[in-house]
């Protein structure tokens, strides 16, 4: 078995096996919160107007090595799941052990290829045949701001990186935190990642990051980016290594910061604390990057069955792709539908905003893969970077031009 038995996405699980006649759907998954949890009784009810019955199953010891255990265990066997959450290039790897089924009708009859954006499309396909269903669209790429922070410090919500420097200052001399920063690998490389972005464009960002082009990845411009994303580093507080992103969030809840770069999920945590967006929390694209969006996109990759339990994965397929289910399971998450034909009418205005802006920029050319949460580069790459990435804040005598080259080896990494 290949090293992709490796790559199951941490973040959740799902995997369904069904019983001999269509009926009996056997669901793995990790939705527990209170959000998920409703998201995945809308998925079991349409599943039951269907004429499936819908069972629980869960692994001991959360989303973690025993899941792992269980999935890579069943596909050795000959008894895979049904459909397993699994997002970005890791899908490619599930496909080159020929292990996926094709979903190619579902697709079709749902016309996926004309609801889908080309590049999130691309991403459910192996080979160019549908192996798996989206369920949402993170944007990665917002700034999260508290409004009243800054107005009494008299800042503005910053649309480039000099002017976010502006407002960095002013809300130090105010003594707040200009920006909250949970130090972890990968919320280094979220912030990084806007930085690259709003600093080189869409070009520079898909050369870099997704084709991994050397002569980028070397460039000036990348010793700029390196060097800007640095200068944050003076406006995050002494107690952010190893914080957790939702407490960084916290601190701009309470006004103790300024602003967090960070994926939509945040939102829900401004929303748990009842605030109201655009009055109590701002959300507008990172610095630079307003015509672009950064997504982290979760989805089921689907399993060869055979039979009746074929017929029931495939329902399951057009299940998470529908409009009512895209709806309720997003509203409940915080991300928006992947389809692009949504009724925004119940979504906030964050959800509202992020789906224009999705919108647009799948048919700019503006719509980018998240390196940084596993989107655009196998996990063996995307860490290898990560890790550049974190050894470059954390040291304060490594030099731009010295994590440039760490960096371009990085992404040699397989």
């Amino acid at each position: 078995m290949s090293k992709s038995l490796k790559f199951l996405s941490m973040a959740g699980l799902v995997s369904v096996a069904m019983a001999a006649q269509a009926g009996e759907v056997e669901v793995l998954h990790w939705w527990t919160s209170g959000g998920e949890a409703k998201a995945a009784a809308e998925l079991k009810k349409i599943m039951q107007s269907k004429g499936h019955t819908w069972k629980d199953f869960a692994v001991a010891g959360g989303a973690g090595d025993n899941a792992m255990t269980v999935l890579k265990s069943r596909v050795v066997s000959g008894n895979p799941p049904a459909a397993a959450q699994i997002k970005g290039p890791s899908i490619q790897e599930w496909g080159d052990e020929g292990v996926l089924a094709n979903l190619n009708d579902v697709a079709k009859a749902e016309q996926w290829d004309t609801v889908l954006p080309k590049v999130v499309a691309d991403v459910m396909k192996y080979k160019g045949n549908y192996v798996a269903a989206p369920v949402n669209v993170h944007r990665v790429n917002w700034l999260w701001v508290n409004p009243e922070v800054l107005k009494k410090a008299g800042a503005k919500v910053p649309t480039n990186w000099n002017e976010f420097f502006d407002t960095a200052e002013k809300l130090q001399k105010a003594g707040v935190v200009p920006l909250a920063h949970g130090g972890q690998a990968w919320q280094d490389a979220t912030v990084f990642e806007a930085v690259a972005l709003g600093l080189g464009g869409t070009d520079f960002y898909k050369k870099a990051f997704v084709q991994l082009d050397q002569a980028t990845l070397k460039s000036p411009k990348m010793e700029e980016v390196l060097t800007t994303y640095k200068k944050l580093k003076k406006y995050v507080d002494k107690n952010s290594p190893g914080r957790d992103w939702n407490l960084a969030t916290a601190m701009v809840i309470q006004g103790k910061a300024g602003m967090q770069i960070m994926g939509d999920w945040a939102k829900g945590e401004f929303l748990a604390a009842n605030k109201v967006p655009g009055k109590d929390f701002v959300c507008t694209p990172a610095p630079g990057t307003s015509n672009a969006f950064t997504f982290n996109i979760d989805s089921f990759a689907m399993f060869k069955l055979s039979g009746d339990s074929a017929k029931a994965q495939k329902d399951l397929a057009a299940a998470i792709m529908s409009p009512q289910f895209q709806e309720v399971f997003n509203l409940n998450k915080g991300s928006i539908p992947a389809r692009l034909n949504m009724d925004m009418a119940k979504f906030d205005d964050c959800g509202k905003q992020s789906s224009k802006d999705f919108v647009a920029t799948s048919k700019s050319g503006g719509l980018l893969p998240s390196w940084a949460h596993g989107m655009a580069m196998y996990s063996a790459t995307q860490g290898a970077i990560q890790d550049a990435i974190s050894q470059f804040w954390n040291t304060d005598s490594m030099t731009a031009k010295q994590a440039v080259d760490k960096i371009a080896a990085a992404a040699k990494v397989r």
